[in-house]
């Protein structure tokens, strides 16, 4: 009885063992995604605007002279909108401007699929173009508002991590519903 339940053993053993097993395939983490849920600039900037309760707002590390950047940072997402500000004056027009931010996407044409512009009206009568880059880019979501006379507010959004943007793509657009409302909310100081 031994010799044959040890003979059963070891042919049990044998016939799991099989040379057809294969890797499962690469999996993404779950991402599990807050509400939007939005409050006011404070004050003290020469615009307003409404942005995420799960950012927060900081000054622009990169520039600071200009004291009207800022940074909204998603910290759980590893993400930072980038708000870089400019008054339309006789020293800084707003040809000038708008060709520079329309140069910094197009410097993504190398890595991008694809870019597509779009040109709205806010709900409080300024002009928004809006740049969404699809591929493996540093930014996948650029914007401008300005009033075209005194005002010019862009935006841009990056990630910090070398993943790949398909897992990130709901973190992306995630972050796009908080900018289309951040354009829709922009206001700027009467002069």
């Amino acid at each position: 009885m031994k010799k044959i339940m040890f003979l059963v053993l070891i042919a049990l053993g044998l016939n799991s063992c099989e040379s057809n097993w294969l890797p499962k395939p690469p999996g993404y983490n779950r991402i599990d995604l807050p509400r939007h849920q939005y409050q006011r600039l404070e004050q003290g900037y020469p615009y307003q605007l409404d942005f995420s309760t799960h950012s927060i707002v900081e000054a622009d590390s990169f520039n600071l002279t200009e004291k009207e950047w800022i940074n909204l940072n998603y910290r759980n997402f590893g993400a930072k909108v980038h708000l870089t500000y400019k008054k339309i004056d006789q020293n800084t027009d707003f040809k000038t401007l708008s060709n520079d931010a329309f140069k910094l996407t197009a410097k993504h044409q190398i890595k991008a699929y694809g870019i597509e512009e779009g040109i709205l009206l806010t709900p409080n009568g300024y002009v928004a173009v809006v740049a969404e880059l699809s591929g493996e880019v540093p930014t996948q979501f650029q914007f401008l508002v300005t009033d075209s006379t005194s005002n010019f507010l862009r935006g841009a959004v990056y990630f910090n991590t070398a993943l790949k943007n398909d897992s990130l793509a709901p973190i992306i657009e995630y972050i796009k519903l908080d900018m289309a409302h951040l354009i829709n909310s922009v206001t700027f100081q009467k002069k």
